[in-house]
């Protein structure tokens, strides 16, 4: 009886720690790899967490409209490679970035964001083929 209760207790171990697996996404599934768009604005947000980062930014049209953005990121990991990382001080709120990223499949203003230009001129390229391989 024991037995049969750690081998079940074993099981149900290995399929919970296999659900974040299940949960992830592909970027073919929600962003056209093969649209790009590109989004000038302020930054408003940054999230470094897991499995992907997230990027808000507020962009304004000559007439003064206001279009909102979001952006998913790589991991946090991935982030600080590129020097992006959380406390690097190379993404501030307020500062102003160009993003060009995969857009939103279902029309929303949002992204992949595949590299972005910060405000002292360098350009984080985050990747440059499927982002899944």
């Amino acid at each position: 009886m024991l037995r049969k209760f750690i081998g079940g207790a074993g099981f149900l171990g290995l399929v919970l720690a296999a659900m974040p697996a299940f949960a992830h996404h592909a970027a073919q599934s929600q962003f056209d790899l093969d649209k790009a768009v590109k989004v000038t604005g302020t930054i408003t947000r940054v999230d470094f967490i897991n499995p992907h980062g997230y990027l808000y930014i507020d962009q304004k049209d000559s007439s003064g409209k206001l279009t909102k953005w979001a952006f998913e990121l790589i991991g946090p990991g991935g982030l600080r490679k590129a020097g992006l990382g959380r406390g690097s001080g190379a993404m501030k709120i307020g500062d102003e970035i160009t993003v060009t990223a995969a857009a939103a499949k279902d029309g929303t203003n949002s992204g992949l964001a595949r590299d972005i230009k910060l405000p002292d001129g360098r350009d984080v390229v985050l990747w440059t083929t499927d982002p899944n391989q």
